[in-house]
């Protein structure tokens, strides 16, 4: 039995020492933000996001394209009454040339600048690519919303087995005691055969909920690890050391107000209507006329032998002008795809709704969450007082004989129950203040610190 209690102790050393450097929520969520898979491609797609926005710009600047080309080509000319003159020979009427060129070598090359000046089709892409990277930037947002909200809720899983890993260590060690002075009581006829039993029942019992405690605490861990890419044995996590006030939560129509301005999915609801939109007036502007300032420059020769014999062709022109295109006839995709656009702004405003009714519903959930979970906590810190009032008055009643072992077990037991139960309670009340502020927009990294700051080792 000795050796039992050495055991339990170095195991609760390992596990808890004071002496070991604390890893607090803040650090976890820094861990995250450069490991965790899911939110580096957020970050990429932000980066991918941005990049719409230089494409949005460079839609109305200049394109500048070299062209060229090789082909077998044939070319025939005949000219007649064409009229003659050079120097020494005077002047002709009735000429005729012929040349020709039978699968001759055709080179050519240009160089092309085209603006466009006017194009309603350019206008809409424009705006969509300038829509699509501001939903990139909406992402981005609540993706860092989402990380904090994963930090915390992983980091309280991992605290919250651990304490309970610790309070049933320290549960085990006063009910081996129970049992080894229940023991030497019933030896000395003090006490009956009954206290060893419960005692030695209750020692079982709680040897078995350590063991599945320490395998739920291992798993969080390594789910903690995965996620931030730290190694966290032997590192405690610190527990909120009060609950927090409850004249910080605020009213609930200050909250509806706020979420219906700044939630995150809301907001990307919003932006997926206006590119909706926007689609639909691309694809009625698709018979729209569109004017492009071209200028060209460029060279053509033809070489080879013909019906007259060798032959060459060079022509060399320039130009620079106005050029106008009207879309006159699509085959029916313009009516269909005008029909297909206009459902699927039908579609977003449904969901614009549906994303309006969840916020709210959300945002009172939560609201309501927080607010039952501060009563709760009030109430709870006054349990576990009277938990710990009861176990120091029944350990006092057993040791004059009023109370049985039993009834010290059950005290002990009771207590640890209430001393869990408040820390939970008060890990939800952090953690639903936080998912609070991410259904308002509000979640940062100074809101996390003053998370952060109620938390403190445990003892």
């Amino acid at each position: 039995m000795l050796r039992s209690h050495c055991l339990i102790a170095l195991a609760f050393a390992a596990v808890f020492a004071p002496s070991a450097r604390a890893l607090d929520l803040a650090e976890v969520w820094r861990a995250a933000a450069g490991h965790d898979p899911e939110f580096s491609a957020a970050r990429a797609a932000h980066a991918a996001g941005q990049a719409r926005r230089t494409q949005a710009g460079a839609l109305w600047r200049p394109s500048v394209s070299l062209e060229g080309g090789v082909a077998l080509a044939s070319n025939e000319t005949a000219v007649r009454g064409a009229q003659f003159s050079a120097p020494g020979f005077g002047q002709t009427t009735g000429v005729a040339f012929d040349t020709s060129v039978n699968n001759g070598a055709s080179g050519r090359v240009a160089l092309v600048l085209r603006q466009p000046l006017v194009s309603r089709e350019r206008e809409v892409q424009q705006l969509q690519l300038e829509i699509s990277a501001d939903v990139a930037d909406l992402e981005w947002s609540n993706a860092q919303q989402a990380l904090i909200l994963r930090s915390a809720e992983r980091y309280f899983d991992v605290a919250l087995a651990g304490e309970q890993l610790r309070l049933l260590v320290r549960q085990q060690t006063a009910v081996d005691r129970a049992f080894v002075e229940a023991q030497d009581r019933f030896r000395l006829g003090d006490r009956p055969i009954t206290d060893t039993y419960e005692a030695g029942a209750r020692a079982a019992n709680l040897r078995a909920q350590r063991l599945a405690a320490e395998t739920g605490l291992e798993l969080k861990r390594a789910a903690l690890a995965d996620f931030t890419g730290l190694a966290l044995d032997g590192l405690p996590l610190p527990l909120p050391a009060a609950s927090p006030p409850s004249d910080d939560i605020g009213d609930l129509t200050g909250w509806l107000a706020r979420a219906q301005e700044h939630n995150p999915t809301l907001r990307l609801a919003e932006a997926q209507l206006h590119a909706a939109e926007q689609e639909a007036r691309k694809t009625s502007a698709a018979l729209s006329p569109s004017v492009d300032l071209v200028a060209q420059a460029g060279r053509e020769r033809l070489a080879g032998r013909g019906d007259f014999g060798s032959a060459s062709n060079t022509s060399i022109n320039r130009a620079i002008g106005v050029q106008l295109t009207v879309p006159l006839y699509t085959g029916g995709w313009r009516s269909a795809r005008q029909t297909e656009a206009q459902a699927l702004v039908d579609k977003a405003a449904a969901e614009l709704e549906r994303s309006r009714q969840q916020a709210t519903l959300q945002t009172r959930s939560a609201w309501l969450e927080l607010t039952v979970a501060s009563s709760q906590a009030a109430a709870l810190e006054a349990a576990a007082r009277a938990s710990q009032s009861r176990v120091d008055a029944t350990r006092v009643g057993r040791q004059v004989g009023d109370r049985t072992t039993l009834d010290l077990l059950n005290a002990e037991n009771d207590a640890a129950a209430a001393e869990l139960t408040l820390l939970q309670t008060r890990a939800r009340l952090l953690t639903n203040r936080l998912r609070l502020d991410a259904l308002t927009g509000q979640l940062d990294e100074v809101r996390l610190q003053r998370v952060n700051a109620v938390l403190q080792p445990s003892h």
